[in-house]
């Protein structure tokens, strides 16, 4: 029946349609869009997306809600749009910032924020404006009440005043008890996604690659020098050359994934290396090759305790080593000394 409902529509209204799609397909099809590419997608989007129709702009959202890289402010347009085409987009699109979830939940209004509330993954600061927006919401809905009642005919009011502050109390009550609830919900909600929802750009306390070494890394993974890598890998790690060699062992190459992920590598830099080292992880499934699947089924947090873990092993390990051999050196010293006095005393 749809199909019919589109056929009844004007020939340009249908064509635009199409090309709306198209344009929004071919930009889906794009895995690594250049900058230009970028550039040229958010002039094309927004006339063609007035020019269409509501089913076909429903449509073009819903598809540009999956996609990783959407233009900054082809995203915040369609975020901005009504809630019945905007909706698919703000809960799922990757491409919205902190600031812009913000300033679409403070301007669009409390449908659009529902919208927002709903995404699986939402920072403090976001957090912390959403319910400072529903807390600000509570005194408006709570004064209407009072309002009501000085419109009334004066006529018509009993000749008892002290009844309007009886009925104010309670409402009055009850506002500051909810504004209380609401403070300690937004309190408890930020302390957990200050502790579950760390920012990936937030390195400090962790082991980091520097550029240097990232660079290094890199370099000796192209010419498949194993014995150099493993090197600056050991150098990076502030561990033993043995972990290094250990790590790369594991022919899956998820030793060194997890590794270099914990370190906060450059995903492109991160699928090069290990691509290169391990060929496997370059066979193609599905369009995604073998070792970006490996590496986006990782977690950062788990990453870091594993390398920590190993890191702490390998320690604990070289310092036992090095107390022996320490210990051997200076047996073997007060040997030498013994052997000495003993063959004086047979000269005397």
């Amino acid at each position: 029946m749809d199909r019919y409902r589109e056929l009844e529509k004007p020939q340009a209204l249908r064509k635009k349609d199409v090309v709306l799609m198209a344009t929004v397909t071919s930009f889906e099809d794009l895995k690594h869009p250049t900058k230009s590419e970028l550039r040229q997608f958010a002039e094309l989007f927004s006339p063609l997306y007035t020019a269409s129709s509501e089913e076909a702009r429903r449509q073009a959202v819903s598809a540009l809600s999956q996609c990783e890289q959407v233009p900054s402010s082809v995203a915040f347009f369609i975020a901005s749009q009504p809630i019945a085409i905007a909706a698919p987009f703000l809960m799922a699109s990757p491409c919205l910032d902190d600031d812009q979830l913000i300033a679409i939940a403070r301007c669009q209004g409390a449908e659009h924020a529902r919208a927002i509330v709903r995404r699986p993954a939402l920072s403090p600061a976001v957090i912390d404006a959403l319910v400072s927006m529903r807390h600000a919401r509570l005194p408006a809905k709570a004064d209407k009440t009072p309002v009501a009642v000085d419109k009334a005919p004066i006529a018509e009011q009993p000749a008892t005043p002290a009844a309007v502050p009886s009925t104010q109390q309670p409402l009055s009550t009850e506002a500051a008890e909810a504004a209380q609830r609401d403070e300690a919900l937004r309190q408890k909600i930020k302390q957990l996604a200050a502790m579950q929802a760390r920012p990936t750009s937030d390195r400090l306390g962790l082991r980091t690659a520097t550029d240097v070494q990232e660079a290094l890394m890199v370099r000796f993974a192209r010419s498949r020098d194993a014995d150099a890598f493993a090197t600056c890998l050991a150098d990076t790690l502030s561990a033993s050359r043995w972990l290094a060699e250990r790590i790369m062992m594991d022919i899956s190459g998820l030793q060194l994934a997890t590794t270099l992920k914990a370190l906060g590598m450059d995903a492109q830099e991160a699928f090069f290396i290990l691509e290169r080292l391990y060929g496997h992880l370059k066979e193609s499934v599905g369009g995604v090759s073998r070792g970006e699947i490996l590496w986006d089924s990782l977690q950062d947090d788990e990453c870091i305790r594993r390398l920590e873990a190993w890191c702490r092993a390998d320690r604990y390990t070289y310092a036992d080593k090095h107390e022996m051999s320490e210990t051997e050196h200076t047996t073997a010293a007060a040997n030498d000394g013994a052997e000495q006095v003993a063959a004086k005393v047979r000269r005397a």
